[in-house]
């Protein structure tokens, strides 16, 4: 079976690449063939892509188990992170919910905007606000993982910055930006900057 696995890889790749919307199932494959390879990296890059798609508490408990066997950082296993799991679960689902009463809230009260009070506009306007925050303090976060051995994390987007230390492959790190050949990670609750080369966005 694995032998078949690693056989098919290739042709994995090439759905991935053209897709770009390969499905959760195959990403897992992938990870299967390259954690069978010893390409572990690779594997967690693979497992975190199909678990941004798919949230899974059985998924992200293999990521961990994974990432601790590597000593690779960034991969918390607390009951926080499983309510996470589980609020990701269901974020779009909500969302989508919020913007069709939303809509439909809109599209009401602009056809009866003669007889409505305003207290209902205002009403209108806090709801807005709310789904506001929804979608930008409790959107998904942009993360990425360190592909390369011995990546340096600077103080700052310059290689003339202070060094702070240096990630592992596979280390996982919450993305803020990017900055030229930048990205800013957040590291031990401050900012740092990583090479972007160094870093594989998990999108």
């Amino acid at each position: 079976m694995a032998g078949k696995q690693e056989q098919a890889y290739p042709l994995y790749r090439r759905i991935l690449r053209q897709e770009r919307q390969a499905s959760p199932q195959l990403l897992l494959r992938m990870a299967y063939v390259q954690e069978g390879l010893g390409h572990y990296t690779a594997a967690l890059y693979y497992l975190n892509l199909a678990q941004t798609r798919q949230p899974r508490h059985a998924t992200w408990h293999k990521i961990v188990e994974l990432a601790q066997n590597q000593r690779a950082t960034g991969y918390p296993d607390s009951w926080r992170q499983s309510l996470i799991i589980t609020f990701r679960r269901y974020y779009y689902r909500v969302l989508q919910l919020l913007l069709i009463v939303a809509v439909a809230g809109g599209t009401l009260l602009l056809a009866r905007r003669r007889s409505v009070a305003r207290g209902w506009w205002l009403g209108y306007a806090a709801y807005l606000g709310l789904v506001a925050a929804f979608l930008n303090v409790l959107g998904p976060v942009q993360a990425g993982i360190v592909a390369n051995p011995h990546a340096a994390l600077m103080a700052g987007p310059g290689a003339g910055s202070s060094w702070l230390t240096t990630a592992a492959a596979g280390d996982r790190f919450v993305v803020r930006g990017q900055q030229d050949i930048w990205y800013r990670v957040l590291w031990r609750g401050h900012t740092a900057y990583i090479r972007r080369a160094d870093l594989l966005l998990i999108k």
